[in-house]
Formats: structure tokens, sequence, C-alpha cells
């Protein structure tokens, strides 16, 4: 996994300021609780022996881990465990050390050689602690407890997804100048860039580092900073003089001057500069941090015009859920999660709703480098807790997705919370909170919420800048063309707020096929034919898209993921809305539908392609297409030219008795493209 933050750029003269050392191996663990195991002469020699990133429920989330302990079905562990790590190491004097973590599920409580030197309440962010003072030269001791279960102070409270416990995020050990960028700032990476006027040939770029001097004098020095293009040339700079007071922390301010700045324009073009600054003292860098810089702003109009740098730019694409792969729950690769974006990325997506927390870092990094737009949220889910504790943990969580993903480019817009099912006092008290901080930590990126569950108008669904609906017509209730109506009437009530569609999808399943379906399936049963989760996009989208009120739109969902509520589909335990499998390896009907519409680059796809033994004679063969038309043919016969409305071109045929091979193909610039099929028709004997 990649560290949270960029040491020193690697440029000609310049040292690393900073080190990290990755906390990978040789760490003892056990899924329970152990008094006394935080002491480093606690016995840990009958633990497991495991490796970091790790979590405690990869094999027995789900059902068969559940009736493996005699639990009910869908039930997985959730509650206490344990992990410990030798660590050889030689302090400096004058450096300061700090423990880094990805990320601990829900609950982590940390130890040094018996000292505890902090805690974190939060699953999704990461956190470090100081182990300066407790740490010593020679071998010692780092214990840390962690706790997945459901704590009534830490969100989220409820949610449609597996809570994975453990340290299923990096570690790692830090080593600064005790002057030095404050990297215990929200575990962010001490350095704030943020786009704050942008005109035609040069763009303003504000920059707030946050400082801290652990000396016991005062300390004078230089800021630099300076932006880097793609190429690695400096093109602008900024230094200024500073001075720090024995103990104090600081933010100092810059703003610089870019001319003829290259705009991050989402898929068109997502140019990346980098920002780097460098504390200097006596002549020589102390310390050094380079975060992305992509020049760009967001805004969404009234009427729901979504502006990208001030012209009208679509928002659609998928929600994904918190990456996860089959066997290993959270514990992912950088290359896994590039595959996730670049599967929506060839979609021909242009945003991403991450529900609905706080994602790995290179979630970020990545829709940067592909110019997604992302819509980044809180885990506020369903239920609240009406205490100050609760709230006062979201706000913590705010800060902190704030303070790490906050110099992303592709970060649209910040999520204050999703289907909240009661409206009291105290869950608007909580969003007013969430939304006042989002406003003030970072005026420059929309707020939205994703309502469901109550009267569309609530009050709940007033605080945010935005708000968005998670509605499922044609699935849960009445049919899928009625997605249109409700979002006019809607729009109608509320002529100038921003409006859109968080969520929208039906279960589908590859090993459930019936063309024509016969009448519409339960959502919580066992049958999710993929057609009629085709079906059900066809219809949405050719609703939505005729609606340009809607500020943004996302399907739900881009991946199937485990979920331990659900038992429906072909298997328990498992959320099937995907319009990709769990395993990457089949993407539905469905995805190619959105392809169609939505990529510019030449494609076709035969739909209804699984269900290879037909019932009926004729048939009626469906292809997806950008192209204006495309040629088809049964078992080796002549062509024949189909045009293509709404991105469908569609050709009834006879099959022959036996099997039976449909083709299609058409030509795109140069390029030709095709498809096939193979079906089978036999009567019954």
């Amino acid at each position: 996994m990649r560290p949270l933050f960029a040491l020193a750029l690697l440029l000609p003269g310049v040292a690393q300021a900073a080190t990290e050392t990755p906390l990978t191996n040789g760490w003892r663990f056990i899924k329970a609780d152990a008094t006394g195991a935080e002491a480093p002469g606690f016995d840990h020699g009958a633990w497991a022996s495991v490796s970091v990133p790790h979590t405690y429920n990869a094999e027995d989330s789900g059902i068969g881990g559940a009736k493996a302990r005699g639990e009910p079905e869908g039930a997985y562990y959730r509650g206490p465990a344990w992990y410990r790590l030798e660590i050889d190491h030689k302090p400096q004097p004058g450096k300061r050390y700090l423990l880094h973590f990805g990320g601990a599920t829900l609950k982590a409580d940390i130890w040094l050689n018996g000292r505890r030197i902090g805690a974190h309440r939060g699953g999704y962010g990461a956190f470090r602690v100081d182990a300066t003072d407790a740490l010593k030269p020679g071998r010692n001791l780092l214990a840390v407890r962690v706790d997945n279960s459901r704590d009534t102070h830490i969100a989220p409270l409820n949610g449609d997804f597996n809570v994975f416990g453990g340290l299923y995020r990096s570690v790692s050990l830090i080593e600064v100048d005790a002057l030095a960028i404050d990297r215990l700032d929200h575990a962010g990476p001490g350095v704030q860039v943020r786009t704050s006027a942008l005109q035609s040939r040069r763009a303003t770029i504000d920059i707030a580092v946050a400082l801290r001097n652990d000396r016991a004098a005062a300390a004078r020095f230089t800021l630099s900073s300076r932006i880097v293009d793609a190429g690695g040339k400096v093109v602008a700079r900024s230094v200024v003089p500073a001075t720090l007071a024995p103990g104090a922390r600081d933010a100092v301010k810059q703003a610089i001057a870019l001319p003829n700045p290259h705009l991050w324009a989402g898929r068109k073009s997502p140019y990346l500069y980098h920002v780097v600054t460098d504390v200097v003292e006596g002549g020589r860098i102390i310390d050094s941090q380079s975060v992305p810089l992509g020049v760009r702003t967001i805004a969404v109009k009234p009427d729901g015009t979504v502006l990208l740098n001030g012209a009208p730019y679509p928002m659609r694409g998928v929600n994904l859920q918190h990456p996860t792969r089959f066997g290993r729950g959270p514990i992912v690769t950088d290359a896994e999660i590039d595959e996730d974006l670049g599967i929506f990325a060839d979609m021909g997506a242009t945003a991403i709703r991450l529900a609905h927390m706080q994602h790995p870092q290179r979630v970020y990094e990545r829709a940067d480098e592909l110019g997604l737009l992302l819509l980044t949220e809180v885990p506020l889910i369903d239920d609240h807790d009406p205490s100050d504790a609760f709230r006062d943990n979201l706000v913590e969580q705010m800060r902190e997705l704030i303070a790490q993903t906050g110099n992303h480019p592709s970060v649209a817009s910040w999520g204050i919370g999703n289907e909240i099912r009661k409206s009291d006092a105290a869950s608007n008290r909580i969003l007013a909170e969430l939304q006042a901080t989002a406003k003030a930590l970072d005026p420059t990126r929309p707020t939205t919420y994703a309502h469901c569950c109550l009267e569309d108008s609530d009050p709940i669904a007033q605080h945010s800048d935005t708000v968005s609906y998670n509605r499922y017509f044609g699935w849960y209730w009445t049919k899928s063309e009625d997605i249109g109506p409700w979002a006019d009437e809607l729009h109608a009530k509320l002529p100038g707020r921003p409006i859109g569609v968080s969520e929208y999808g039906a279960g589908g399943s590859i090993l459930h096929q019936e063309d024509p379906v016969m009448k519409r399936p339960e959502s919580n049963g066992y049958w999710h034919p993929e057609q009629y989760q085709t079906d059900f996009h066809i219809k949405h989208w050719r609703e939505m898209k005729q609606r340009p009120f809607l500020w943004s739109t996302f399907v739900w969902v881009g991946i199937d993921f485990p979920s331990f509520k659900r038992n429906e589909g072909d298997r328990p335990a498992i959320n099937d809305k995907g319009l990709v499998t769990e395993d990457r390896k089949v993407r539905k009907d469905a995805y190619y539908w959105y392809q169609a519409n939505w990529s510019d680059v030449p494609m076709l796809h035969i739909a209804s392609r699984r269900d290879v033994m037909k019932r009926t004679q004729r048939v009626k063969v469906q292809v997806f297409s950008n192209q204006p038309a495309v040629e088809l043919r049964l078992n080796d016969g002549a062509w024949t030219r189909v045009p293509v409305e709404d991105h469908i071109a569609a050709w009834d045929v006879d099959l022959a008795r036996g099997d039976n091979r449909v083709e299609a193909r058409a030509q795109a610039g140069g390029k030709m493209l095709s498809d096939a099929v193979d079906w089978t028709w036999a009567t019954r004997p």
C-alpha cells in the first residue's frame, strides 16, 4: 500500500527530510480480548503470526463462518482483537517519531513498551500517534487493541455492508525533525492547497502549511513552496520567513500566482501539478512535503448544472462500496484499486460516489489521474445516537476526511450523511454541524446529502448545498419508469434546489437467466434474473438523461460486494446490484448499456449472452452500441444492417433447432468491431 503522504520530491540536491518505515511483517495476533497484552513481558507465543494489513473477518464473514460458530445466518465476529509487534530501533536526538495507521476498525488503543500513547475512534480514516517519548533504543514492544463491535458513540451504527475488523491498512513508523510540517494534524499531509481564483491566463493557489516546533528553543526558518508541473519543471514559487516559539503549533499561509495554468479538466484532461513545501533552516532542508495540485474550480448552479472550471460538466457514474476482494475483505492492493476505477473509466463514467465512508488513499490518487470526480462522505448511515459523543465523533471524522483527501482535485463534493431514518432535533443538529464543519474547512466545494425513507422535503434534506435521493423505482416499489415523473414533481416543488439521484439499482445474477422476464422478481427473493436488471437500467437512464436538472446520477452499485444482511439472489451475504461481479471477471449486460450511452470509444455488445438455452424459437437480439448501425447475421447467413436507435439495435430472428450462432459487427473509424453469442434452441421430446 502507498504511504498516506508523499515525502520530499526527489530533485537534484534535495535530501529526503522525513523517512517512513513500513511495519508489515512480524506481527502476532489473537482474535479475542487478552488481559494484560499491552505489557512488554506478556507471552504471545501461542498467537498467530500475521502480516499487516490484516483483517480478522476475511474468512468468517457471511453465512459460512456463522454456521461454523453456531451463530445466526449472516452473522460474523464483531469484537476485540490484539496485535503485537517487536520493533528494533535507535532513536536519534532532535527527531520525532510518529506511528501511522492507515485504518483500524472501529476502535484502536495503542501501547508502546507498556505505555498507552494514543487511541482512535473511527474505522475509515488514517490516524497517527506520537511515539517519541515511549520509544527507546533497541527492542520496543508495540501493542494494539482493536474492536469492531458496535459502539453507540462511533459512526457508523448501521449499514448494508460488513464492518471488517483489524489493522486493515498499512502501519508505519515516521521519523521527522522536531521542527517539521505537522503530520499529526488529523493525519493529513500538513499542507493544504486550493485553487482560490481562476482566470483565463492565471490561477491563484492558496497554500496553508501546518507547522510544529517540538524543540526547547524558538526556531527561525524559511518556508519555501514551489509548484512543479507534470514534466518536473518548477513553474511558480513562494518563499517566506517564519518564526515558531518552543512547543508551538501554527499555520503559515501562502498565495502563489500560477501563470497560464494547465487545468485539471476531468476525463478530458486530468493534468496534475505538485506543490512541494520545504522547511529550510540554515540553508538546509529539514522537512519537506509534496501534495497533488489539480488547478480547477467546481460548483453546482441552482438549476442543477455542474460547473467544472466554469463550464457545464456531466456527473454520471456508479457508487463504489469500500473496496473489497473475495476471501480477503478490505485487504486490497493498489493494482486492484486501479483495476476497479479503470472498469468505471472504460464504461464512460465521469464520477464515482464513494459509499459510505472514507476510502483508501489510492482511490483518490487514481481518480486524480483518470479525471474521475468523486463524492466522498462520512459514515453517518441510517441510524444516529443523540449523544454529544456521537456527534463529536462524526465531526472529527469529517475533519479527518477533509484533511486527508482535500488536496485531491478529483474530490468534488463532501457528503454529510446517508439515509437518516429519523428526523428529530438530534439528527438535524448532527447534519447542521457536519455542514458547518465542511464549509469552514473547505468553502471551495459543495456539500451533499443522500436522502431516503422520509418525505422528500424533510428538514434533514435541507442542510447541505445540494441533495440527492436514493430511489429504487421498479425494484423495491412501483415500476422503473416512475423515476422520471417523480423527478419532475420534486423539481417543481424545489425549483431552486439542486437535486440528484445518489442511488438507483436492481439485483442481477449472471447465474439467473430469463429472457424475456416473465414477471418482476422479488427484491429479497432468490430469483434475480440478469435481464431484469438490464431492463431496469435501460428504463432508468432513458428517463434520467432527459432531465438535465438532475445534478448527478449514480448507479447502485458498481461492483457486487459482501453484505451480511443479505440473503437473496444466487447466494447469501452478497449485494448483487453491481454492474460487475464481485470477482471482476464478468461485466453484466447493464454495464454495456451504460458504456454505449456514456463512452466515446466505439463499442458493441450483444445482450442476454448467458441465456444460452432458449425457450422459444423466435428471439429478439439486442445489441448495445454507440455506432449509428450494426450488421447482424445468424448461422453464417447474410448480413443484415440494423439501425441503432437510442443505443440499441433490435433484431427478431427464428433460431434453428439445436445450436445457433449470432454475430454482430460495425465499422468504426477504420476498425471492425465484432461480437458473437452461441444459443441453443431445443424442443422437449
